[in-house]
Parts: structure tokens; sequence; C-alpha cells
């Protein structure tokens, strides 16, 4: 996927916020979303931002080997191919469409083992 676009960055720093919702992430990835947060907004930096432009360099360097690193999770959320959790949806449910299927009898079966034949060929 591509990483210097600007559009993209953009769109990656939105998915955060789905992605920290979401419950299926594992928490060492949402624990580097925040590692990043309390960094950027801690007053301790590799280069102090009293010195202009330069003083927030360190901050975006950061930010953009979070969004590196976790660029495969964030494209799952804006582009569309995090797959749905159903499980919530059909819990305690049994849904099964358009299947047929016979229930055999353990003791139909056993005769059926003992004559030969299977209990479809006696009816």
């Amino acid at each position: 996927m591509q990483f210097l676009g600007f559009r993209v960055l953009i769109k990656r720093i939105k998915a955060i916020r789905f992605m920290m919702a979401d419950k299926a992430v594992p928490r060492r990835k949402k624990a580097i979303i925040i590692a990043g947060i309390i960094y950027l907004f801690l007053p301790i930096d590799i280069i102090p931002p009293i010195i202009f432009p330069f003083g927030f360099i360190d901050d975006i360097i950061v930010w953009l080997l979070i969004l590196w690193y976790l660029s495969s999770e964030l494209d799952k959320y804006w582009l569309g191919e995090k797959p749905t959790d159903l499980s919530k949806k059909y819990r305690k449910k049994d849904i099964v469409d358009d299947v047929e299927f016979d229930v055999e009898d353990d003791a139909e079966k056993d005769t059926a083992d003992d004559a030969g034949t299977s209990p479809k060929e006696e009816e």
C-alpha cells in the first residue's frame, strides 16, 4: 500500500478511532497508539518544542513510524476490508437454509449394517 501520500496519512489517522473501538484488535497495537498520544503531549521530547520548526520533527517522526508500523491494520478500516463479526448477531440461533438432510436412528443404522444394506435401500 501507499505510505507517503498526504491523503493516505489523513485516512489512516481517521481510522485510528475505529481501530481503537474494535475489540478484535490486540491490546499491544492499541498500546502503541496510546503511547504515541502520551509522547505527543509529554513535555519531554528528544528535540524541545522551543526550537520552533525543528521541535515538532521528533513528534512527526514518531507518528510516521506508528502509522507505518500499523499500516496494514489501519488500512483494513479505511479501505473497508475489515470483515464483520457476525457472532453477536447470530448468537444462540440455529440457522440452516436450503439444506436437505436425513436423520438416522442408531437402531435403524445397526439393523441396516447387520443386513448388509443401507436404510435408504430398505425403503
